[in-house]
């Protein structure tokens, strides 16, 4: 990722921009559609939770992630299709766990879309356990994963 790329607190206005990244994630195409089906990112959502997004100097939206508190957990991370393997994911991870340390967190779990565990494996997290269906929107088994925060 360029040097230019900044990251900064999501606000409400950006909501609908994630949302369409969400939407159009092609991780969560077939088999998969039915969890991000009209999953929208509202501004109740925004106010709660530590949201962040990178963006280029033009402003193009490459990704974001969302760090829930209160249980420490990685709730939403999203990357630019056209972008995998260039950075984005990794720069993101990394603020997040800047963010989870300076919030005093020992620890951040991750429920991995069974396809992206093998990256966050990479970028230092645990498998810890699997979390079973959640029908009628998860009906398979997500890996359980633990970062750990120095």
């Amino acid at each position: 990722m360029s040097a230019d790329t900044l990251i900064r607190r999501a606000v409400a206005e950006d909501g609908d921009r994630l949302a369409d990244m969400v939407q159009a994630s092609g991780a969560y195409q077939g088999a998969y559609a039915s969890i991000i089906s009209g999953y929208r990112v509202g501004p109740d959502y925004l106010a709660r939770h530590s949201v962040f997004l990178a963006e280029d100097p033009d402003g193009r939206l490459l990704g974001f992630y969302s760090l829930i508190l209160e249980p420490p957990e990685l709730d939403l991370a999203f990357g630019a299709d056209d972008l995998q393997g260039r950075g984005v994911g990794r720069l993101l991870v990394e603020h997040m766990l800047r963010q989870a340390r300076a919030a005093g967190l020992t620890g951040v779990r991750v429920v991995s879309h069974p396809p992206a565990e093998d990256f966050y494996r990479r970028m230092g997290a645990e498998r810890v356990g699997t979390v079973g269906p959640v029908p009628p929107k998860v009906t398979w088994e997500r890996p359980e994963l633990w970062f750990t925060v120095h």
